[in-house]
């Protein structure tokens, strides 16, 4: 069986410097296996020297690169074709399809699952890369993924649960559930080459019981409405400028408080008043004319350099985090200066009050972007609603204004 060794590798090319002509070496007979090849080619400088799988399929010659010599070494290239061609040739199987057959990583499956994220533009994958990197801390990152078992992901929920942060636990089993999910199918999809083969056998988050999902029911009414949008007009307490005035733009157009927390001049047309996001929670576009308070409020704001309207105070570079507005609320209603509710109550109370204010469900669903699951709406309607959301937010701009200069509404209250 012939064999290549290091020696005969220097050999070659220094008789290939003299000859100029190209030789190939091989390593193994090949019977059943293929073969490891090393083709060497001169150069007008050099000479190149590519490790090669080779095998006979149909009574001809297929050849797949593996890597260069030196910068690929004997040991490791025969390695690679030990483990990814061979047995694949075995099998009768073209070599043209083989890849990477290591099984993947803790590491491995988190890195590529938040890529996969990164990919599609999900806007959560720089959150859920944080998440998985604390866990795959605990789990092991260079453990193999498919070893880990579900009481391994409960050791590392139980304590978050027990400290009570029980919204963070079921976030946690969320990451796991997600990330592993993601592995199960990606080695499959013809569509993506996954970067390694995962053989996870079940997913270990899968038999690991959610948190009851807690339906919210708040929504501030109109006295306490107009309370909280006075106080973020003159705030009693030095805060960031940037936070009161996006609490004021979400209570204004109901929008999610991840979109107005990113507002960039490119989406705000000024001309038009509409802010315009050309992908939003539920991927698709949405276009929402703004009342002219809101339009007031944004026009009033100049944005940062890098065209933020809602800067981060740390890094203005980037805009705030919805997580730092959360944070804001929180402290505030915790003083008892303001009424107590939560962002998406804001959002809530939007589709209450407007609905008060005489809009139609139809077209506050519209306004929000709240995703219309009958097939007229996913199928067939491509009507912008864009003269009727107009109206409505014009009908609503009149009710607020009532709402907040209303006599009866004591700004002590």
């Amino acid at each position: 069986m012939p064999i290549i060794s290091d020696g005969e590798i220097r050999a070659a090319i220094r008789r290939i410097e003299q000859s100029g002509k190209q030789e190939t070496l091989v390593d193994g007979d090949g019977h059943g296996t293929g073969r490891l090849i090393l083709i060497l080619k001169p150069m007008p400088t050099r000479v190149t020297a590519d490790w090669m799988a080779q095998q006979w399929r149909d009574k001809k010659r297929v050849k797949k690169k593996i890597g260069s010599y030196p910068s690929m070494s004997l040991a490791t290239a025969r390695e690679i074709f030990d483990r990814d061609f061979a047995r694949l040739i075995q099998k009768g199987r073209s070599i043209k399809i083989a890849t990477d057959a290591r099984a993947g990583t803790v590491q491995d499956l988190f890195s590529g699952y938040v890529a996969a994220l990164k990919s599609a533009g999900k806007p959560s994958w720089k959150e859920t890369e944080k998440g998985l990197n604390k866990i795959a801390n605990t789990l092991g990152r260079h453990r193999l993924a498919r070893e880990i078992d579900p009481e391994e992901i409960v050791e590392v929920i139980r304590p978050i649960y027990e400290r009570g942060a029980r919204a963070m636990a079921d976030h946690v089993r969320s990451y796991v559930h997600a990330a592993y999910g993601w592995g199960m199918k990606s080695e499959h999809d013809y569509r993506n080459s996954s970067p390694r083969r995962f053989r996870i056998p079940f997913n270990p988050a899968s038999a690991i019981p959610t948190e009851p999902k807690v339906r919210g029911t708040r929504w501030l009414d109109e006295a306490e409405f107009a309370r909280l949008y006075w106080w973020l007009d003159c705030p009693d307490v030095p805060v960031h400028p940037s936070y009161p005035r996006a609490i004021q733009l979400i209570m204004l157009t109901g929008q999610r408080v991840e979109e107005i927390a990113r507002l960039h001049v490119e989406q705000w047309d000024a001309a038009e008043k509409i802010i315009d996001w050309s992908k939003t929670k539920n991927d698709q576009p949405h276009a929402a004319p703004v009342p002219s308070l809101a339009a007031e409020l944004i026009e009033s704001i100049t944005p940062n350099e890098y065209g933020w309207y809602f800067p981060s105070a740390n890094d203005p570079s980037r805009p705030v985090s919805h997580g730092s507005l959360y944070s804001f609320v929180w402290r505030q209603r915790d003083r008892g200066v303001i009424p107590f509710a939560t962002n998406r109550d804001l959002r809530r109370t939007f589709k209450t009050l407007a609905g008060k204010a005489g809009i139609s469900k139809e077209i506050r669903d519209r306004l929000q972007n709240h995703a219309l699951q009958d097939v007229s709406s996913k199928s067939y309607d491509r009507w912008t609603y864009m003269p009727e959301k107009r109206a409505a937010m014009k009908k609503w701009d009149a009710y607020v204004r009532r709402l907040i200069t209303r006599k009866s509404f004591a700004r002590a209250a």
